[in-house]
């Protein structure tokens, strides 16, 4: 069982060093806009998980075609100037969307697969970037991956692959057991060390870019922050999952 004392005393002083870089500590004044972008890029990186995941799970190729809706609306939002910035941000969505529909369609039983199909939009990110064109989506794309990145890093540190395997080969119904053993395998000084260290990087990361104004570089920063997010609501639940059984 995770000792979450343990946990949250260890958490508390990256939580505390990390404040220092945000902007609501530093008395500047943050816009309505940088916290759109925050809140927008946030929440599109959550969108995958509950929407997309089951979808391409049951229907790989209609998740997978629907890129085109994905991006033919970005690119009727970027031609007009009043909607460029949403029409921006949703293309470098329509990225993490092509990308996660290929993996977790058709490839999600290898994991080391996952950060090489995940990475199929960083060329094109790196092109426009280079152009100075389309910054908020480059970036937004790219702090999606740095947060799926920290997070399969710790399934790496935590031996935690052969886990991922089994969980892409059994139905549903059979995969509480397997989820068992995961929260076994990390609830120990290690798997915790691991956790606390990705932690503070994540927030590192995250935070010190809200320091600029630039929208695309809070919109980096809410797709790595979210991961946080996404990270902490599964492995909660999947922790009731097994104090209730």
């Amino acid at each position: 069982m995770i000792n979450y004392n343990l946990l949250s005393s260890s958490i508390a002083p990256i939580l505390n060093a990390a404040s220092l870089w945000n902007p609501l500590f530093l008395r500047r004044k943050v816009s309505i806009r940088q916290w759109l972008a925050l809140a927008s890029a946030g929440f599109l990186v959550t969108v995958p998980v509950f929407i997309q995941a089951p979808l391409v799970r049951m229907f790989p190729v209609a998740s997978l075609l629907s890129t085109l809706a994905w991006l033919g609306l970005s690119l009727v939002l970027l031609s007009r100037e009043k909607t460029q910035f949403w029409g921006d941000l949703l293309l470098g969505f329509t990225g993490s969307w092509l990308a996660g529909s290929i993996y977790w369609g058709w490839l999600r039983w290898e994991p080391f697969l996952h950060l090489p199909v995940e990475s199929i939009g960083v060329p094109f990110a790196v092109w426009c970037l280079a152009r100075s064109w389309g910054k908020v989506g480059s970036y937004f794309y790219l702090g999606s991956l740095f947060g799926t990145a920290v997070t399969d890093l710790y399934f790496y540190l935590t031996g935690l692959i052969g886990y991922w395997r089994e969980l892409m080969r059994v139905e549903p119904e059979l995969t509480m057991p397997i989820f068992q053993s995961a929260i076994a395998q990390i609830s120990n000084p290690w798997g915790i060390s691991c956790a606390i260290v990705l932690i503070g990087i994540l927030l590192g990361v995250g935070l010190v870019h809200l320091r600029f104004k630039d929208l695309h570089w809070w919109t980096f920063s809410g797709a790595v922050l979210s991961t946080l997010l996404v990270d902490g609501l599964f492995w909660v639940v999947v922790s009731n999952i097994r104090l209730d059984n």
